[in-house]
């Protein structure tokens, strides 16, 4: 009899033992799903700081500020901002469209002379030894394509006469070799008393360190039978 009660004993401390672990068990899943129910909730006092970099809301001790490091994911957003593509497009858009209008609008264009023809000729006679004085007033159109000021440096004017030169911008009198032109220009028995120079000028235009030269030849007609002014 005595045998067979400690047989019987062992096995029923035995379930006690397995049943007591199986509740043990069941406390800490319990435990574990009523925790995992919360949030991340942290109390903090007045000697911590936000962590900005912590999921939701987070506060580290105001002395360890400068011994952590913050670690962002890979995947989070602001890493990736929104439409960079469209934003580093559109800069080089710009740049090139300001490019393009510093390149148009400070490239040297031509600077075009034209003969304005002659305004003014005063003609005056020498009697004594046969001399036509002509002072001649010319003028010179000059059209500006670009889009800032040119300045005119300088301006030559050669006048010739029968393929000889007269004069230079001054004062021109025509005698010696050609004393018939006094004969010419005083003769009465003609109304109109035409002769034709040859004017050749020299124009050098200055604008952005560039210095350009333009020449122009015409052919005028000029009475030297009396003074004339154009209108």
């Amino acid at each position: 009899m005595g045998s067979q009660h400690s047989t019987s004993a062992h096995p029923a401390s035995y379930k006690r033992r397995k049943e007591d672990d199986r509740e043990d068990l069941l406390d800490e899943r319990e435990q574990e799903e009523a925790i995992a129910q919360f949030p991340y909730v942290e109390f903090t006092g007045r000697d911590s700081i936000t962590c900005l970099t912590c999921q939701g809301t987070g506060y580290i001790p105001t002395e360890q500020v400068n011994e952590l490091v913050a670690l962002i994911p890979h995947s989070d957003q602001r890493l990736r901002p929104q439409r960079t593509k469209q934003y580093v497009l559109l800069s080089v858009l710009l740049c090139l469209l300001a490019s393009g209008l510093v390149v148009f609008f400070l490239f040297p264009h031509s600077v075009l002379v034209d003969d304005g023809g002659i305004r003014v000729v005063k003609v005056t006679f020498n009697k004594q030894d046969s001399l036509v004085i002509l002072a001649i007033k010319a003028t010179l159109k000059i059209r500006n394509s670009n889009f800032y000021p040119v300045a005119v440096t300088s301006l030559s004017s050669q006048v010739q006469y029968m393929n000889t030169v007269v004069h230079f911008m001054e004062q021109a009198e025509m005698g010696g070799p050609f004393s018939y032109v006094y004969f010419l220009c005083t003769l009465p028995d003609i109304q109109v008393h035409n002769i034709v120079i040859f004017m050749r000028t020299s124009v050098k235009i200055s604008y952005i360190g560039h210095v350009t030269q333009s020449s122009l030849e015409t052919h005028h007609y000029v009475d030297c039978g009396a003074n004339s002014t154009a209108v």
